[in-house]
């Protein structure tokens, strides 16, 4: 295997771990003014994500960085012609980031409530805004004979990406229903796995939509075998959600998560960055990446860092794997 397509794949599976563990994530805050109905609820919604949010994220870092380092013209481009998107999904990101911190800061309601409306925001946006890029960046976007973006961001909102946005926002809001019920005791579960089946329909049609429209114009059998089995993941976590077998629902809404991510970069191979005014503009995986003395570097880095990281993450989860619920909310304590 050539490094290059070494590292599209490991690019793939980082893209993968993040939008599968941030995706329950975006969920979860999505539905702190929808699911909780006091405080004490909103409370037990936020800290059933509140020892992971911040390490789910260093995926979207690392993804990143080995973007710059294993591919930096495709880098460049990317992040020069979605300048504007990235830039709101980061500035979400902080502003969310500083909600979890701050809200349990002080025992006044009108500071909690405005905290809450920042997660719901700050979640919400870039649910949306991941969809949009990421199918923009598989269906191509104005890029001319330097490897530069040409056009605007609303040349971004064509309707395959817009429709790529409404799939990511609403998955994710099922995924974190869904997380909410397998996290959770009482009536929050219940209303949960309520809402989860309610939203799953919409989020259904919209990814059979997205999923259909990707394999005519990917036109791979690949690209429509995987979209294939995400949507049969996706309607078995609806199915789990009705029996009540919420950790099954939760491995398969991931299922499904990863499966449509796998089919985009599936599609996208060997291109990093299609170009829409003609071929002969795109960037590919050979003529945006490193040195091959820097993947080789790069390659024996990750294969030794890698599996620590991944084994550091899942005993983060096995730790704080239990259920809670109102009851373990102590009054008084000024937390999230």
């Amino acid at each position: 295997m050539e490094l290059t397509t070494f590292w599209f794949i490991l690019i793939t599976v980082l893209w993968v771990g993040y939008l599968v563990l941030e995706g329950f994530d975006f969920g979860v805050g999505m539905l702190v003014g929808v699911l909780a109905q006091n405080d004490t609820e909103r409370r037990v919604l936020i800290n059933t994500v509140g020892p992971l949010w911040d390490g789910n994220e260093v995926w979207l870092l690392v993804a990143g960085g080995a973007t710059f380092a294993a591919f930096p013209e495709w880098y460049a481009t990317l992040f020069s012609g979605f300048y504007l998107p990235l830039f709101l999904i980061l500035l979400a990101l902080i502003v969310r980031g500083v909600a979890f911190e701050f809200r349990g800061k002080r025992d006044d309601p009108a500071w909690r409530r405005n905290w809450d409306i920042a997660i719901i925001v700050g979640s919400g946006l870039p649910a949306l805004l991941w969809g949009v890029a990421l199918a923009n960046i598989v269906h191509g976007v104005p890029i001319d004979g330097s490897k530069e973006y040409v056009g605007n961001f609303f040349d971004l909102l064509n309707p395959y990406a817009l429709l790529g946005g409404l799939v990511t926002l609403t998955v994710f809001l099922v995924h974190g229903a869904i997380f909410v019920a397998l996290k959770t005791v009482g009536e929050i579960r219940v209303r949960a796995q309520a809402l989860a089946l309610k939203v799953g329909v919409a989020a259904g049609a919209l990814s059979v939509v997205f999923i259909v429209w990707t394999g005519i114009d990917q036109g791979e059998p690949l690209v429509w075998l995987l979209g294939l089995l995400a949507a049969a993941a996706f309607v078995a976590s609806l199915g789990a959600t009705i029996i009540e077998r919420d950790g099954y629902a939760f491995l398969a809404t991931s299922a499904a998560i990863a499966l449509v991510t796998v089919m985009l970069f599936v599609g996208l191979f060997p291109d990093v960055m299609p170009s829409s005014l003609d071929p002969a503009f795109i960037l590919t995986s050979d003529n945006a990446s490193s040195t091959h003395y820097s993947l080789v570097i790069m390659s024996w880095v990750a294969v030794i860092f890698t599996p620590i990281v991944l084994m550091y993450q899942s005993w983060s989860y096995w730790v704080f794997r239990k259920r809670i619920g109102v009851q373990h909310i102590p009054d008084g304590v000024r937390v999230p």
